[in-house]
């Protein structure tokens, strides 16, 4: 299960050191994925599974880390990270049983990435 997810993680460390920006490569390439397959109406049943499983390994991996000692991530950041794990989970299962559609797992990662890219607290700021 974890070997998609290292062998995507590993495609990418050949273009950037930084975990910040390994995180939203990751992110980025996985969300493409899901966008394309979205904007192509599910045509290809084989890259529209890949898609989600890669997103779900993602979000696997994620929720692991969050819940590992080592994390210094602030409890309540871990919480919500935790908790949108879940809501990914649940999500993709109604996405593959075909009573949801991917805008949802699309928007979360997107969100994501704005906070990794520091967009979202710019957002955050013109707002105030």
């Amino acid at each position: 299960m974890q070997a998609l997810a290292y062998k995507a993680y590993g495609q990418v460390t050949q273009r950037t050191a930084t975990g910040r920006a390994l995180e939203y490569a990751v992110f980025e390439q996985i969300t493409r994925d899901l966008q394309s397959v979205h904007d192509d109406g599910g045509a290809n049943t084989g890259a529209w599974g890949d898609a989600i499983y890669r997103n779900l390994q993602l979000w696997t991996i994620i929720a692991t880390d969050l819940l590992s000692a080592e994390n210094a991530l602030p409890d309540e950041t871990k919480a919500g990270l935790i908790s949108l794990s879940e809501f990914v989970r649940r999500t993709s299962m109604k996405i593959l049983s075909g009573t949801e559609g991917l805008e949802d797992i699309i928007e979360v990662n997107r969100t994501i990435m704005a906070g990794l890219d520091g967009s979202a607290a710019s957002v955050e700021q013109e707002v105030i």
